[in-house]
Protein backbone atom coordinates (compact mmCIF):
# COMPACT_ATOMS: atom_id res chain seq x y z
CA UNK A 1 0.00 0.00 0.00
CA UNK A 2 1.39 3.60 -0.89
CA UNK A 3 1.52 6.74 1.16
CA UNK A 4 -1.41 8.05 -0.34
CA UNK A 5 -3.57 5.25 0.65
CA UNK A 6 -2.43 4.68 3.88
CA UNK A 7 -3.50 8.40 4.05
CA UNK A 8 -7.00 7.43 2.80
CA UNK A 9 -7.13 4.62 5.11
CA UNK A 10 -6.85 6.75 8.10
CA UNK A 11 -9.47 9.68 7.59
CA UNK A 12 -12.04 7.27 5.80
CA UNK A 13 -11.43 5.70 9.49
CA UNK A 14 -12.01 8.66 11.13
CA UNK A 15 -14.91 9.86 8.75
CA UNK A 16 -16.86 6.46 8.37
CA UNK A 17 -16.76 7.33 4.97
CA UNK A 18 -15.46 4.52 2.71
CA UNK A 19 -11.74 4.62 1.64
CA UNK A 20 -11.61 5.99 -2.40
CA UNK A 21 -8.63 3.37 -3.16
CA UNK A 22 -8.69 0.05 -2.75
CA UNK A 23 -8.46 -3.21 -4.72
CA UNK A 24 -9.51 -6.68 -4.12
CA UNK A 25 -6.26 -7.74 -2.81
CA UNK A 26 -6.61 -4.97 -0.10
CA UNK A 27 -10.17 -6.23 0.69
CA UNK A 28 -9.27 -9.09 2.04
CA UNK A 29 -5.77 -8.30 3.84
CA UNK A 30 -5.77 -8.00 7.33
CA UNK A 31 -2.73 -6.90 7.90
CA UNK A 32 -1.59 -3.06 8.63
CA UNK A 33 1.33 -1.74 6.54
CA UNK A 34 4.70 -2.07 7.94
CA UNK A 35 5.13 0.69 10.75
CA UNK A 36 8.02 2.74 10.52
CA UNK A 37 8.49 3.85 14.12
CA UNK A 38 9.24 7.49 13.94
CA UNK A 39 9.90 9.79 16.92
CA UNK A 40 6.32 10.66 16.74
CA UNK A 41 4.22 7.32 17.12
CA UNK A 42 6.89 6.13 19.83
CA UNK A 43 5.71 9.48 21.68
CA UNK A 44 2.39 8.77 21.26
CA UNK A 45 2.57 5.01 22.06
CA UNK A 46 4.35 5.48 25.58
CA UNK A 47 1.64 8.52 26.46
CA UNK A 48 -1.34 6.40 25.84
CA UNK A 49 0.55 3.37 27.76
CA UNK A 50 1.41 5.24 30.54
CA UNK A 51 -2.68 6.92 30.60
CA UNK A 52 -3.91 3.44 30.22
CA UNK A 53 -1.63 1.88 32.95
CA UNK A 54 -2.87 5.00 35.22
CA UNK A 55 -6.23 4.14 34.31
CA UNK A 56 -5.96 0.32 35.17
CA UNK A 57 -3.80 0.96 38.45
CA UNK A 58 -6.59 3.62 40.14
CA UNK A 59 -9.72 1.65 39.51
CA UNK A 60 -8.28 -1.30 40.43
CA UNK A 61 -7.17 0.45 43.73
CA UNK A 62 -10.54 2.00 43.92
CA UNK A 63 -12.19 -1.91 44.05
CA UNK A 64 -9.49 -2.86 46.08
CA UNK A 65 -9.89 0.21 48.34
CA UNK A 66 -14.29 -1.40 49.06
CA UNK A 67 -13.26 -5.06 48.87
CA UNK A 68 -10.38 -5.02 51.81
CA UNK A 69 -12.02 -2.08 54.11
CA UNK A 70 -15.09 -2.76 55.73
CA UNK A 71 -15.91 0.64 56.96
CA UNK A 72 -16.02 1.07 52.83
CA UNK A 73 -18.35 -1.01 52.44
CA UNK A 74 -21.36 0.94 52.13
CA UNK A 75 -24.27 1.03 49.96
CA UNK A 76 -22.60 4.71 47.90
CA UNK A 77 -19.39 2.90 47.70
CA UNK A 78 -20.68 0.19 46.42
CA UNK A 79 -21.96 1.97 43.43
CA UNK A 80 -18.33 4.17 43.22
CA UNK A 81 -16.73 0.56 43.32
CA UNK A 82 -19.44 -0.39 40.17
CA UNK A 83 -18.53 2.71 38.33
CA UNK A 84 -14.80 1.52 38.58
CA UNK A 85 -15.60 -1.70 37.28
CA UNK A 86 -16.57 -0.09 34.20
CA UNK A 87 -13.77 2.28 34.15
CA UNK A 88 -11.25 -0.81 34.85
CA UNK A 89 -13.10 -3.20 32.12
CA UNK A 90 -12.73 0.29 29.32
CA UNK A 91 -9.01 0.13 30.78
CA UNK A 92 -8.50 -3.39 29.80
CA UNK A 93 -11.03 -4.78 27.17
CA UNK A 94 -10.97 -1.65 25.19
CA UNK A 95 -8.40 1.50 25.58
CA UNK A 96 -5.46 -1.12 24.52
CA UNK A 97 -7.22 -1.62 21.40
CA UNK A 98 -7.85 1.85 20.98
CA UNK A 99 -4.29 3.13 21.17
CA UNK A 100 -3.48 0.63 18.89
CA UNK A 101 -5.67 1.46 16.31
CA UNK A 102 -4.72 5.37 17.47
CA UNK A 103 -0.84 4.56 17.10
CA UNK A 104 -0.71 2.12 13.84
CA UNK A 105 -3.42 4.20 11.72
CA UNK A 106 -5.42 0.80 11.00
CA UNK A 107 -7.03 -1.99 12.48
CA UNK A 108 -5.00 -5.28 12.82
CA UNK A 109 -7.14 -7.81 14.80
CA UNK A 110 -10.23 -8.36 12.03
CA UNK A 111 -13.50 -7.80 11.61
CA UNK A 112 -15.30 -10.14 13.87
CA UNK A 113 -13.60 -8.73 17.05
CA UNK A 114 -13.83 -4.92 15.56
CA UNK A 115 -17.51 -5.52 16.05
CA UNK A 116 -16.63 -7.01 19.76
CA UNK A 117 -15.10 -3.91 20.66
CA UNK A 118 -17.50 -1.74 19.68
CA UNK A 119 -19.99 -2.99 21.57
CA UNK A 120 -17.28 -3.51 24.55
CA UNK A 121 -17.08 0.45 23.89
CA UNK A 122 -20.61 1.24 24.30
CA UNK A 123 -21.32 -1.33 27.24
CA UNK A 124 -18.95 0.21 29.35
CA UNK A 125 -19.09 4.05 28.78
CA UNK A 126 -22.47 3.19 29.45
CA UNK A 127 -22.12 1.67 32.30
CA UNK A 128 -20.10 4.77 33.69
CA UNK A 129 -22.95 7.18 33.38
CA UNK A 130 -25.61 5.13 34.29
CA UNK A 131 -23.46 4.37 37.36
CA UNK A 132 -23.30 7.86 37.84
CA UNK A 133 -27.27 8.35 37.76
CA UNK A 134 -27.26 5.51 40.39
CA UNK A 135 -24.94 7.37 42.57
CA UNK A 136 -26.97 10.45 42.00
CA UNK A 137 -30.06 9.21 43.08
CA UNK A 138 -28.22 7.50 46.02
CA UNK A 139 -27.32 11.12 47.04
CA UNK A 140 -30.44 12.74 47.02
CA UNK A 141 -32.15 9.66 49.45
CA UNK A 142 -29.33 10.45 51.71
CA UNK A 143 -29.35 14.56 51.97
CA UNK A 144 -33.18 14.20 51.96
CA UNK A 145 -33.85 11.06 54.63
CA UNK A 146 -30.39 11.15 56.20
CA UNK A 147 -31.73 9.36 59.28
CA UNK A 148 -33.64 6.75 57.32
CA UNK A 149 -31.26 6.20 54.61
CA UNK A 150 -29.30 2.83 55.90
CA UNK A 151 -32.71 1.54 55.87
CA UNK A 152 -33.84 2.70 52.55
CA UNK A 153 -30.51 1.66 51.06
CA UNK A 154 -29.17 -1.66 51.72
CA UNK A 155 -26.61 -3.70 50.27
CA UNK A 156 -29.30 -5.92 48.75
CA UNK A 157 -30.93 -2.88 46.80
CA UNK A 158 -27.68 -1.30 45.82
CA UNK A 159 -26.77 -5.07 44.59
CA UNK A 160 -29.84 -5.10 42.71
CA UNK A 161 -29.77 -1.56 41.14
CA UNK A 162 -26.05 -2.28 40.04
CA UNK A 163 -27.53 -5.49 38.27
CA UNK A 164 -30.29 -4.03 36.23
CA UNK A 165 -27.44 -1.09 35.13
CA UNK A 166 -25.47 -4.01 33.41
CA UNK A 167 -28.85 -5.39 31.97
CA UNK A 168 -29.39 -1.84 30.34
CA UNK A 169 -26.15 -1.25 29.25
CA UNK A 170 -26.07 -4.51 27.67
CA UNK A 171 -29.18 -4.44 25.92
CA UNK A 172 -27.60 -0.69 24.75
CA UNK A 173 -24.61 -1.53 23.36
CA UNK A 174 -25.95 -5.49 21.42
CA UNK A 175 -28.15 -3.98 18.26
CA UNK A 176 -25.06 -3.22 16.33
CA UNK A 177 -23.87 -6.65 17.01
CA UNK A 178 -27.52 -8.01 15.68
CA UNK A 179 -27.38 -5.83 12.44
CA UNK A 180 -28.38 -2.15 13.79
CA UNK A 181 -25.33 -0.34 11.97
CA UNK A 182 -23.87 1.22 8.64
CA UNK A 183 -22.58 -1.32 5.59
CA UNK A 184 -18.92 -2.39 6.34
CA UNK A 185 -16.41 -0.74 4.61
CA UNK A 186 -14.66 -2.80 2.21
CA UNK A 187 -11.22 -2.63 4.02
CA UNK A 188 -10.77 -4.98 6.99
CA UNK A 189 -8.52 -2.56 8.34
CA UNK A 190 -10.84 -0.05 9.37
CA UNK A 191 -12.81 0.28 12.40
CA UNK A 192 -14.54 2.95 14.15
CA UNK A 193 -17.60 2.94 16.29
CA UNK A 194 -20.69 2.52 14.62
CA UNK A 195 -22.08 5.95 13.14
CA UNK A 196 -25.65 4.58 11.54
CA UNK A 197 -27.54 7.52 12.28
CA UNK A 198 -30.72 6.20 14.14
CA UNK A 199 -28.69 4.09 16.16
CA UNK A 200 -26.16 6.95 16.79
CA UNK A 201 -29.14 8.75 18.16
CA UNK A 202 -30.29 6.05 19.98
CA UNK A 203 -27.48 4.85 21.89
CA UNK A 204 -26.44 8.99 22.70
CA UNK A 205 -30.18 9.67 24.19
CA UNK A 206 -30.45 6.31 26.46
CA UNK A 207 -27.15 6.04 27.36
CA UNK A 208 -25.84 9.59 27.93
CA UNK A 209 -28.31 12.26 27.72
CA UNK A 210 -31.82 10.87 29.56
CA UNK A 211 -29.28 9.65 32.64
CA UNK A 212 -27.51 12.95 32.21
CA UNK A 213 -31.03 14.87 32.69
CA UNK A 214 -31.84 12.72 35.67
CA UNK A 215 -28.28 13.59 37.26
CA UNK A 216 -28.65 17.25 36.89
CA UNK A 217 -32.62 17.42 38.19
CA UNK A 218 -31.31 15.06 40.95
CA UNK A 219 -28.28 17.11 41.80
CA UNK A 220 -30.33 20.35 41.98
CA UNK A 221 -32.42 18.71 44.46
CA UNK A 222 -30.06 17.73 46.54
CA UNK A 223 -28.65 21.23 46.42
CA UNK A 224 -32.06 22.76 47.43
CA UNK A 225 -32.35 20.01 50.31
CA UNK A 226 -28.79 20.32 51.16
CA UNK A 227 -29.70 24.26 51.54
CA UNK A 228 -33.09 23.95 53.25
CA UNK A 229 -31.93 21.26 55.81
CA UNK A 230 -28.66 23.55 56.64
CA UNK A 231 -30.61 26.50 57.64
CA UNK A 232 -32.83 24.41 60.01
CA UNK A 233 -29.87 22.98 61.78
CA UNK A 234 -28.32 26.65 62.14
CA UNK A 235 -31.63 27.92 63.75
CA UNK A 236 -32.13 24.73 65.57
CA UNK A 237 -35.58 24.01 64.42
CA UNK A 238 -36.10 20.80 62.34
CA UNK A 239 -39.01 19.24 61.15
CA UNK A 240 -39.18 15.60 61.46
CA UNK A 241 -42.04 13.31 60.37
CA UNK A 242 -43.81 11.44 62.81
CA UNK A 243 -44.60 7.65 63.24
CA UNK A 244 -47.95 8.29 62.97
CA UNK A 245 -47.74 10.35 60.59
CA UNK A 246 -47.58 13.91 59.25
CA UNK A 247 -44.97 16.82 60.48
CA UNK A 248 -44.09 18.51 63.15
CA UNK A 249 -41.70 21.00 64.42
CA UNK A 250 -39.04 20.60 67.06
CA UNK A 251 -36.55 22.62 68.73
CA UNK A 252 -33.68 21.36 68.92
CA UNK A 253 -30.37 22.61 71.77
CA UNK A 254 -27.41 23.86 69.04
CA UNK A 255 -23.64 24.99 70.31
CA UNK A 256 -22.33 26.89 67.95
CA UNK A 257 -19.23 29.16 68.50
CA UNK A 258 -20.34 28.70 72.27
CA UNK A 259 -23.48 30.03 72.13
CA UNK A 260 -26.99 27.99 72.84
CA UNK A 261 -29.90 28.18 70.36
CA UNK A 262 -33.56 27.27 71.38
CA UNK A 263 -34.82 25.10 74.45
CA UNK A 264 -33.19 21.49 75.51
CA UNK A 265 -36.83 19.33 75.33
CA UNK A 266 -34.98 16.38 76.67
CA UNK A 267 -32.47 14.10 76.44
CA UNK A 268 -33.85 12.24 73.89
CA UNK A 269 -34.18 15.64 71.09
CA UNK A 270 -30.77 16.25 71.92
CA UNK A 271 -29.43 12.86 70.76
CA UNK A 272 -31.63 13.11 68.19
CA UNK A 273 -30.47 15.89 66.85
CA UNK A 274 -26.63 15.23 67.03
CA UNK A 275 -27.76 12.26 65.16
CA UNK A 276 -29.28 14.14 62.59
CA UNK A 277 -26.80 16.56 62.44
CA UNK A 278 -24.03 14.03 62.08
CA UNK A 279 -25.16 12.07 59.61
CA UNK A 280 -26.81 15.17 57.01
CA UNK A 281 -22.82 16.06 57.84
CA UNK A 282 -21.49 12.85 56.23
CA UNK A 283 -23.92 12.90 53.67
CA UNK A 284 -23.98 16.35 51.93
CA UNK A 285 -20.08 15.86 52.28
CA UNK A 286 -20.12 12.85 49.98
CA UNK A 287 -22.83 14.36 47.82
CA UNK A 288 -19.94 17.08 46.79
CA UNK A 289 -17.53 14.78 46.25
CA UNK A 290 -19.69 12.90 43.87
CA UNK A 291 -20.81 16.27 42.20
CA UNK A 292 -17.82 16.46 41.22
CA UNK A 293 -17.24 13.46 39.64
CA UNK A 294 -20.46 13.43 37.60
CA UNK A 295 -19.10 17.51 36.89
CA UNK A 296 -15.81 15.76 35.56
CA UNK A 297 -17.91 13.40 33.23
CA UNK A 298 -20.37 15.23 31.82
CA UNK A 299 -17.46 17.76 30.87
CA UNK A 300 -15.10 14.72 29.08
CA UNK A 301 -18.07 13.13 27.24
CA UNK A 302 -20.10 15.54 26.17
CA UNK A 303 -18.05 16.80 23.40
CA UNK A 304 -18.16 13.40 22.05
CA UNK A 305 -21.99 12.85 22.29
CA UNK A 306 -22.71 16.04 20.52
CA UNK A 307 -20.32 15.15 18.05
CA UNK A 308 -21.46 11.53 17.22
CA UNK A 309 -25.13 11.70 16.76
CA UNK A 310 -24.57 15.55 14.70
CA UNK A 311 -21.72 13.97 12.33
CA UNK A 312 -23.83 10.54 11.90
CA UNK A 313 -27.17 12.84 10.95
CA UNK A 314 -25.89 15.42 9.25
CA UNK A 315 -22.58 14.52 7.09
CA UNK A 316 -21.26 17.91 6.50
CA UNK A 317 -20.67 18.53 9.87
CA UNK A 318 -19.15 15.25 10.34
CA UNK A 319 -16.01 16.63 12.39
CA UNK A 320 -11.99 16.25 11.02
CA UNK A 321 -9.65 13.90 12.04
CA UNK A 322 -8.20 16.01 14.72
CA UNK A 323 -11.21 16.82 16.55
CA UNK A 324 -12.51 13.19 16.67
CA UNK A 325 -9.46 12.38 18.28
CA UNK A 326 -9.79 14.90 20.69
CA UNK A 327 -12.99 14.28 21.93
CA UNK A 328 -12.70 10.72 21.73
CA UNK A 329 -9.92 10.41 23.87
CA UNK A 330 -11.06 12.81 26.35
CA UNK A 331 -14.21 10.66 26.91
CA UNK A 332 -11.57 8.09 27.58
CA UNK A 333 -9.70 10.37 30.08
CA UNK A 334 -12.80 9.94 32.34
CA UNK A 335 -11.93 6.96 33.42
CA UNK A 336 -8.17 7.75 34.47
CA UNK A 337 -9.29 10.83 36.57
CA UNK A 338 -12.09 9.12 38.59
CA UNK A 339 -9.84 7.42 41.11
CA UNK A 340 -7.89 10.49 42.26
CA UNK A 341 -10.99 12.42 42.85
CA UNK A 342 -12.17 9.96 45.75
CA UNK A 343 -8.60 10.24 47.99
CA UNK A 344 -8.66 14.14 47.61
CA UNK A 345 -11.72 14.66 48.94
CA UNK A 346 -12.59 11.19 50.94
CA UNK A 347 -10.66 10.44 54.19
CA UNK A 348 -11.64 6.67 53.97
CA UNK A 349 -10.45 6.34 50.66
CA UNK A 350 -7.27 8.17 51.00
CA UNK A 351 -5.98 6.05 54.16
CA UNK A 352 -7.00 3.09 51.58
CA UNK A 353 -4.93 3.58 49.22
CA UNK A 354 -1.75 4.80 51.63
CA UNK A 355 -2.37 1.55 53.25
CA UNK A 356 -2.81 -1.04 49.77
CA UNK A 357 0.55 0.91 48.46
CA UNK A 358 2.50 0.64 51.21
CA UNK A 359 1.24 -3.25 51.20
CA UNK A 360 2.02 -3.70 47.44
CA UNK A 361 5.44 -1.60 47.84
CA UNK A 362 6.38 -3.76 50.47
CA UNK A 363 5.80 -7.03 48.21
CA UNK A 364 7.96 -5.11 45.69
CA UNK A 365 11.18 -4.52 47.94
CA UNK A 366 10.75 -7.96 49.41
CA UNK A 367 10.73 -9.60 46.38
CA UNK A 368 13.57 -8.25 45.12
CA UNK A 369 15.89 -8.87 48.05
Amino acid sequence: MTDKEVGVTVISRITGLPPLLSNSSEESNTQCPYLVLTAQSLGVASLLAMFISLAAFGNALVILSVLCNRHLQTATNLFISNLAVADLLLSICVLPFSATLEVLGCWPFGRPFCDVWAALDVLCCSASILSLCAIAVDRYIGVRHSLQYRSLVTRRRATVVQACVWTVCMALSAPPLLGWKEARPPDAKICTVTQEPGYALFSSMLSFYLPLAVVLVVYAQVYVVARRTTRCLERGVKRERQPQGGEAEVVLRIHRRGAVLGEDISGGARRMHARVLQRFTLEKKAAKTLAMVVGVFVLCWLPFFIVLPLGAMFPMLKPTETVFKVVFWLGYSNSCINPFIYPCSNRGFRRAFIKLLRVYLTYIFSSDV
